[in-house]
Protein backbone atom coordinates (compact mmCIF):
# COMPACT_ATOMS: atom_id res chain seq x y z
CA UNK A 1 0.00 0.00 0.00
CA UNK A 2 1.01 3.06 -0.92
CA UNK A 3 2.59 5.55 2.01
CA UNK A 4 2.26 9.64 1.68
CA UNK A 5 6.47 11.02 1.34
CA UNK A 6 6.04 13.12 4.51
CA UNK A 7 5.70 9.63 6.43
CA UNK A 8 9.70 9.06 7.34
CA UNK A 9 8.80 6.91 10.09
CA UNK A 10 11.05 9.13 12.48
CA UNK A 11 7.39 9.70 14.38
CA UNK A 12 7.84 6.56 16.03
CA UNK A 13 8.11 6.43 19.75
CA UNK A 14 11.78 6.32 21.16
CA UNK A 15 11.37 2.94 22.38
CA UNK A 16 9.80 1.55 19.30
CA UNK A 17 12.66 2.64 16.96
CA UNK A 18 15.46 1.45 19.50
CA UNK A 19 13.32 -2.06 18.96
CA UNK A 20 13.85 -1.92 15.23
CA UNK A 21 17.25 -1.60 15.21
CA UNK A 22 17.84 -5.23 15.35
CA UNK A 23 16.09 -5.02 11.72
CA UNK A 24 18.50 -4.08 8.57
CA UNK A 25 18.30 -0.06 8.36
CA UNK A 26 15.61 -0.02 4.65
CA UNK A 27 13.81 -2.76 6.47
CA UNK A 28 13.74 -0.97 9.85
CA UNK A 29 12.60 2.18 7.37
CA UNK A 30 9.78 0.40 5.92
CA UNK A 31 8.60 -1.49 9.37
CA UNK A 32 8.13 2.23 10.75
CA UNK A 33 6.62 4.29 8.38
CA UNK A 34 3.75 1.05 8.31
CA UNK A 35 3.71 1.20 12.22
CA UNK A 36 3.26 5.18 11.78
CA UNK A 37 0.36 4.61 9.32
CA UNK A 38 -1.22 2.55 11.50
CA UNK A 39 -1.44 5.05 14.86
CA UNK A 40 -2.69 7.85 11.98
CA UNK A 41 -4.93 5.77 10.56
CA UNK A 42 -6.82 3.66 13.34
CA UNK A 43 -8.78 5.83 14.88
CA UNK A 44 -10.71 7.36 11.32
CA UNK A 45 -9.80 4.17 9.30
CA UNK A 46 -9.38 1.11 11.42
CA UNK A 47 -9.90 -1.18 8.17
CA UNK A 48 -6.46 0.76 6.49
CA UNK A 49 -4.77 0.92 9.96
CA UNK A 50 -5.15 -3.03 9.35
CA UNK A 51 -4.16 -3.38 5.93
CA UNK A 52 -0.38 -1.63 7.29
CA UNK A 53 -0.09 -3.32 10.05
CA UNK A 54 -0.41 -6.59 7.51
CA UNK A 55 2.17 -5.20 5.71
CA UNK A 56 4.56 -4.20 9.06
CA UNK A 57 3.92 -8.08 10.69
CA UNK A 58 4.73 -9.45 7.11
CA UNK A 59 8.00 -7.76 7.26
CA UNK A 60 9.25 -7.93 11.06
CA UNK A 61 6.96 -10.44 12.78
CA UNK A 62 9.15 -11.21 15.69
CA UNK A 63 10.09 -7.35 16.70
CA UNK A 64 6.91 -7.27 19.71
CA UNK A 65 6.15 -3.76 18.84
CA UNK A 66 5.04 -4.91 15.54
CA UNK A 67 2.95 -7.93 17.01
CA UNK A 68 1.62 -5.17 19.62
CA UNK A 69 0.64 -2.89 16.76
CA UNK A 70 -0.81 -5.74 14.79
CA UNK A 71 -3.37 -6.34 17.87
CA UNK A 72 -4.45 -3.31 18.24
CA UNK A 73 -5.64 -2.78 14.59
CA UNK A 74 -7.57 -6.07 14.71
CA UNK A 75 -8.37 -5.04 18.23
CA UNK A 76 -10.41 -2.15 16.31
CA UNK A 77 -11.85 -4.07 13.80
CA UNK A 78 -13.03 -6.32 16.33
CA UNK A 79 -11.38 -9.20 14.66
CA UNK A 80 -10.68 -10.49 18.96
CA UNK A 81 -9.43 -13.58 18.11
CA UNK A 82 -6.43 -12.46 16.18
CA UNK A 83 -5.85 -9.37 18.41
CA UNK A 84 -5.68 -11.79 21.24
CA UNK A 85 -3.26 -13.18 19.57
CA UNK A 86 -1.14 -10.49 18.68
CA UNK A 87 -1.07 -9.64 22.21
CA UNK A 88 -0.38 -12.76 23.71
CA UNK A 89 3.22 -12.88 20.97
CA UNK A 90 4.02 -9.78 22.17
CA UNK A 91 3.40 -10.29 25.79
CA UNK A 92 5.79 -13.50 25.90
CA UNK A 93 8.70 -11.29 23.68
CA UNK A 94 8.21 -8.58 26.18
CA UNK A 95 7.15 -9.91 29.23
CA UNK A 96 5.32 -6.88 29.89
CA UNK A 97 1.72 -6.99 31.59
CA UNK A 98 1.03 -3.37 30.07
CA UNK A 99 -1.38 -5.41 27.25
CA UNK A 100 -3.28 -7.44 30.51
CA UNK A 101 -6.76 -5.21 30.22
CA UNK A 102 -6.70 -5.29 26.31
CA UNK A 103 -6.34 -9.16 26.47
CA UNK A 104 -9.17 -9.19 29.19
CA UNK A 105 -11.48 -7.27 27.06
CA UNK A 106 -10.75 -9.46 23.60
CA UNK A 107 -12.18 -12.15 25.92
CA UNK A 108 -15.50 -10.33 26.42
CA UNK A 109 -15.32 -9.62 22.49
CA UNK A 110 -15.17 -13.42 22.35
CA UNK A 111 -18.10 -13.77 24.66
CA UNK A 112 -15.81 -15.24 27.64
CA UNK A 113 -17.13 -12.11 30.30
CA UNK A 114 -15.82 -15.27 33.09
CA UNK A 115 -12.35 -15.70 31.82
CA UNK A 116 -12.26 -11.31 31.62
CA UNK A 117 -13.05 -11.00 35.32
CA UNK A 118 -11.17 -14.03 36.22
CA UNK A 119 -8.32 -11.98 34.59
CA UNK A 120 -9.23 -8.98 36.78
CA UNK A 121 -8.56 -10.92 40.04
CA UNK A 122 -5.49 -12.33 38.53
CA UNK A 123 -1.52 -11.01 40.12
CA UNK A 124 -0.65 -9.76 37.01
CA UNK A 125 -3.30 -6.80 37.61
CA UNK A 126 -1.44 -5.43 41.06
CA UNK A 127 1.82 -5.17 38.39
CA UNK A 128 -0.41 -2.63 36.34
CA UNK A 129 0.61 1.25 36.87
CA UNK A 130 -2.39 3.66 37.21
CA UNK A 131 -4.00 3.80 34.13
CA UNK A 132 -3.68 0.39 33.52
CA UNK A 133 -5.62 -0.81 36.71
CA UNK A 134 -8.27 1.55 36.20
CA UNK A 135 -8.66 0.04 32.91
CA UNK A 136 -9.12 -3.00 33.87
CA UNK A 137 -11.34 -2.14 36.70
CA UNK A 138 -13.68 -0.95 33.20
CA UNK A 139 -13.13 -4.28 31.61
CA UNK A 140 -14.36 -5.96 35.06
CA UNK A 141 -17.24 -3.60 35.18
CA UNK A 142 -18.28 -4.36 31.67
CA UNK A 143 -17.93 -8.16 31.97
CA UNK A 144 -20.50 -7.57 35.15
CA UNK A 145 -22.97 -6.18 32.93
CA UNK A 146 -22.27 -8.80 30.22
CA UNK A 147 -23.33 -11.37 32.61
CA UNK A 148 -26.29 -9.29 33.99
CA UNK A 149 -24.55 -8.32 37.42
CA UNK A 150 -25.95 -4.57 37.23
CA UNK A 151 -25.22 -3.60 40.81
CA UNK A 152 -21.92 -5.18 40.89
CA UNK A 153 -21.02 -3.62 37.71
CA UNK A 154 -21.54 -0.42 40.04
CA UNK A 155 -19.89 -1.53 42.90
CA UNK A 156 -16.58 -2.68 40.71
CA UNK A 157 -16.82 1.04 39.51
CA UNK A 158 -16.77 2.60 42.61
CA UNK A 159 -13.01 3.49 43.66
CA UNK A 160 -10.78 6.07 44.74
CA UNK A 161 -10.06 7.09 41.44
CA UNK A 162 -13.75 7.78 40.19
CA UNK A 163 -13.92 9.91 43.68
CA UNK A 164 -10.72 12.07 43.19
CA UNK A 165 -11.51 15.20 42.08
CA UNK A 166 -8.53 15.34 39.90
CA UNK A 167 -9.05 14.98 36.37
CA UNK A 168 -6.52 12.41 34.74
CA UNK A 169 -6.66 10.60 31.32
CA UNK A 170 -9.07 8.37 32.45
CA UNK A 171 -11.14 10.16 33.91
CA UNK A 172 -13.74 10.89 31.70
CA UNK A 173 -14.06 7.32 30.60
CA UNK A 174 -14.00 6.24 34.17
CA UNK A 175 -17.36 8.48 35.31
CA UNK A 176 -18.86 7.88 32.20
CA UNK A 177 -18.78 4.16 32.30
CA UNK A 178 -20.23 4.68 35.90
CA UNK A 179 -23.20 6.99 34.69
CA UNK A 180 -24.03 4.44 32.24
CA UNK A 181 -24.34 1.73 34.65
CA UNK A 182 -26.17 3.94 36.89
CA UNK A 183 -28.66 4.49 34.02
CA UNK A 184 -28.62 0.59 33.38
CA UNK A 185 -29.89 -0.07 36.85
CA UNK A 186 -32.80 2.96 36.58
CA UNK A 187 -31.64 5.09 38.79
CA UNK A 188 -31.53 8.34 36.46
CA UNK A 189 -30.96 11.19 38.83
CA UNK A 190 -27.72 9.43 39.71
CA UNK A 191 -26.80 8.56 36.16
CA UNK A 192 -27.69 12.37 35.21
CA UNK A 193 -25.15 13.65 38.04
CA UNK A 194 -22.29 11.55 37.01
CA UNK A 195 -22.84 12.38 33.07
CA UNK A 196 -22.56 16.06 34.38
CA UNK A 197 -19.52 14.92 35.78
CA UNK A 198 -18.05 12.81 32.77
CA UNK A 199 -18.84 16.72 30.59
CA UNK A 200 -16.85 18.90 32.95
CA UNK A 201 -13.88 16.29 32.86
CA UNK A 202 -14.25 15.56 29.37
CA UNK A 203 -12.16 18.15 27.28
CA UNK A 204 -11.08 16.50 24.56
CA UNK A 205 -14.78 15.02 23.43
CA UNK A 206 -13.82 11.22 23.82
CA UNK A 207 -17.37 10.64 24.89
CA UNK A 208 -20.64 11.54 24.16
CA UNK A 209 -21.22 12.16 27.59
CA UNK A 210 -23.10 15.43 26.37
CA UNK A 211 -25.30 14.11 24.54
CA UNK A 212 -26.49 11.23 27.11
CA UNK A 213 -26.80 14.17 29.91
CA UNK A 214 -29.06 16.45 26.90
CA UNK A 215 -31.13 13.52 26.26
CA UNK A 216 -31.96 12.77 30.05
CA UNK A 217 -32.49 16.58 30.19
CA UNK A 218 -35.62 16.08 27.06
CA UNK A 219 -33.47 18.38 25.35
CA UNK A 220 -34.48 17.29 21.65
CA UNK A 221 -31.43 18.66 19.06
CA UNK A 222 -32.86 19.94 15.68
CA UNK A 223 -31.12 19.48 12.24
CA UNK A 224 -30.68 23.34 11.17
CA UNK A 225 -30.49 22.09 7.04
CA UNK A 226 -33.02 19.81 7.53
CA UNK A 227 -35.35 22.60 9.10
CA UNK A 228 -34.57 24.96 6.54
CA UNK A 229 -35.52 22.66 3.52
CA UNK A 230 -38.95 22.47 5.46
CA UNK A 231 -39.09 26.29 5.15
CA UNK A 232 -38.47 26.46 1.43
CA UNK A 233 -40.71 23.62 0.46
CA UNK A 234 -43.81 25.68 1.42
CA UNK A 235 -43.02 28.62 -0.35
CA UNK A 236 -42.15 26.88 -3.71
CA UNK A 237 -45.30 25.26 -2.93
CA UNK A 238 -47.19 28.78 -2.84
CA UNK A 239 -45.41 29.69 -6.02
CA UNK A 240 -46.23 27.11 -7.51
CA UNK A 241 -49.64 27.72 -6.97
CA UNK A 242 -49.95 31.20 -8.09
CA UNK A 243 -48.44 29.98 -11.08
CA UNK A 244 -50.93 27.54 -11.78
CA UNK A 245 -54.10 30.32 -10.81
CA UNK A 246 -51.94 32.29 -13.07
CA UNK A 247 -52.14 29.81 -16.61
CA UNK A 248 -56.45 29.19 -15.14
CA UNK A 249 -57.04 33.01 -15.44
CA UNK A 250 -55.64 33.44 -18.99
CA UNK A 251 -57.07 30.47 -19.86
CA UNK A 252 -60.27 31.56 -18.73
CA UNK A 253 -59.68 35.18 -20.38
CA UNK A 254 -59.21 33.82 -23.93
CA UNK A 255 -62.27 31.74 -23.59
CA UNK A 256 -64.33 34.72 -23.29
CA UNK A 257 -62.53 37.38 -24.94
CA UNK A 258 -65.64 39.20 -27.09
CA UNK A 259 -63.45 40.45 -29.44
CA UNK A 260 -61.82 36.86 -30.04
CA UNK A 261 -65.51 36.03 -30.54
CA UNK A 262 -66.02 38.45 -33.27
CA UNK A 263 -62.98 37.72 -34.79
CA UNK A 264 -64.40 33.91 -35.36
CA UNK A 265 -67.65 35.09 -37.06
CA UNK A 266 -66.02 37.31 -39.56
CA UNK A 267 -63.78 34.52 -40.49
CA UNK A 268 -67.28 32.69 -41.42
CA UNK A 269 -68.57 35.47 -43.49
CA UNK A 270 -65.77 35.76 -45.56
CA UNK A 271 -65.62 31.89 -45.90
CA UNK A 272 -69.16 32.28 -47.02
CA UNK A 273 -68.97 34.85 -49.96
CA UNK A 274 -65.30 33.71 -50.98
CA UNK A 275 -67.25 30.17 -51.29
CA UNK A 276 -70.06 31.98 -53.37
CA UNK A 277 -67.44 34.14 -55.60
CA UNK A 278 -65.60 30.86 -56.77
CA UNK A 279 -68.79 28.82 -56.97
CA UNK A 280 -68.68 27.40 -61.09
CA UNK A 281 -71.21 28.34 -63.66
CA UNK A 282 -73.43 25.73 -65.48
CA UNK A 283 -73.31 26.84 -69.17
CA UNK A 284 -75.54 24.02 -70.46
CA UNK A 285 -77.80 21.56 -69.59
CA UNK A 286 -77.02 18.25 -69.88
CA UNK A 287 -79.78 16.91 -72.11
CA UNK A 288 -78.70 19.43 -74.80
CA UNK A 289 -75.54 17.38 -75.48
CA UNK A 290 -76.17 15.09 -78.06
CA UNK A 291 -74.39 11.51 -77.48
CA UNK A 292 -71.74 10.83 -79.90
CA UNK A 293 -71.89 7.50 -81.87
Amino acid sequence: MPIPDDVTGEEIDADVRQELQSLPKGLAEDVSRNLVMVARLIDEDPEGAYAYSKIALRLASRVAAVREAAGFAAYANQKYSEALAEFRAARRMTGNVDLWPVMADCERGLGRPEKALDMAGAPEVHKLDKAGQVEMRLVAAGARRDIGQLDAAIVTLQSPELASNSVQPWTARLRYAYADALLAAGREDEAREWFAKAVESDKDGSTDASDRLAELDGVEFVDALVEDEDEVAPEAEAEDEAEDESETATDAEADTDPDTEVDDEDDDEDDIVEAERTKPVVEADDDDEAPRG
